[in-house]
């Protein structure tokens, strides 16, 4: 008797426990979520400040943490510099000579002219000399060859003024403004990465966190900054295998919130394709009804106030 009696009792709660089963897996669980960002250090610096608390709200711009930028001042101080230089330079180039140097080539043309008329006369000189054999030919070839030095003196001087007069060859003006672009681009790249050195909000929304203080260095890409942004939270939930197949987006489902008797319909913005935890083709029979697969379901707007990480069920179709 006393068998039977345990035998029924075993039953009875078998079959409460399928039935607690069935009524759960009518509903998706999860969370409520909002859009969550980011916002990480760009250099292996120390903090210097951080203006805004945790929890307050911020808006786009605001700054949060700042990095010390002594030395990426001193690279862009570098780079600009550089940019004057080759302004300067290509300003040269473009200018042309002073009067002043002109002036300068032209008096030398004529110096070296007038040297080189006097060297050319007392060769004419020593030449009948040597053939009236008064003076030696090792004084012949002395002055010859001091009248080719004046004649090479003055084609320095001829070309000196022609290149003055002419101006700087488009080469080299078109490598001087290559010049002066590649230093602009530096300058810029430069400024970026010191704008990058203080770290604003990139939306509005909430500062949840700042995981370092004032005086700590922090790495490379460390999150430094995790804001919580002012939208419409969304249900990120855990969806049924059986009910995977009747879904799609668009569809209109019922959500429910913790400590709220008020329901929302919310919108099935996304549904994973594949299932999370056990892969399906390892699973038989009833094990395949434990997949789950994750789906954000947008809320109405009248859901804006609503706190995000509070739990949320949503009636499957």
């Amino acid at each position: 008797m006393r068998l039977i009696i345990k035998l029924y009792t075993l039953l009875f709660i078998s079959a409460l426990t399928m039935g607690c089963t069935q009524q759960e897996s009518k509903l998706a669980l999860g969370t409520l979520e909002r859009d969550q960002i980011k916002l990480t250090s760009t250099a292996n610096e120390i903090i210097t400040s951080l203006p805004i608390k945790e929890g307050s709200d911020v808006k786009k711009g605001d700054v949060l943490v700042t990095l010390r930028s002594l030395q990426q001042q001193s690279r862009l101080d570098k780079a600009r510099a550089s940019q004057q230089q080759a302004e300067f330079y290509l300003k040269r180039l473009t200018n042309g000579a002073r009067p002043e140097d002109i002036a300068e080539a032209q008096a030398l043309v004529v110096q070296n002219q007038a040297n080189l008329e006097e060297k050319q006369d007392a060769y004419v000189r020593f030449q009948k000399l040597f053939k009236k054999r008064v003076v030696s030919a090792a004084d012949r070839e002395r002055v010859l060859a001091q009248r080719d030095i004046a004649q090479a003196e003055l084609t320095v001087a001829e070309n000196k003024l022609k290149k003055l007069l002419n101006g700087e060859r488009l080469e080299d003006i078109k490598q001087a403004q290559a010049g002066l672009l590649a230093a602009k681009s530096e300058v810029q790249l430069q400024q970026e990465l010191l704008n990058d050195y203080t770290i604003k909000a990139t939306r509005d929304g909430l500062l949840e966190s700042l995981p370092f203080h004032v005086g700590d260095r922090v790495a490379s890409n460390n999150t430094v900054a995790i804001l919580s942004a002012h939208t419409v939270p969304y249900a990120r939930v855990y969806v049924p295998e059986p009910y995977r197949v009747k879904l799609k987006a668009g569809d209109i489902l019922k959500v429910h919130i913790d400590g709220l008797e008020k329901s929302y319909q919310g919108t099935l913005r996304w549904i994973a394709t594949q299932p999370s935890f056990t892969p399906y083709y390892a699973l038989s029979g009833d094990d395949r009804s434990r997949l789950v697969y994750l789906a954000e379901i947008d809320l109405p707007p009248d859901g804006k106030d609503l706190p995000a990480g509070i739990p949320v069920q949503v009636e499957m179709p």
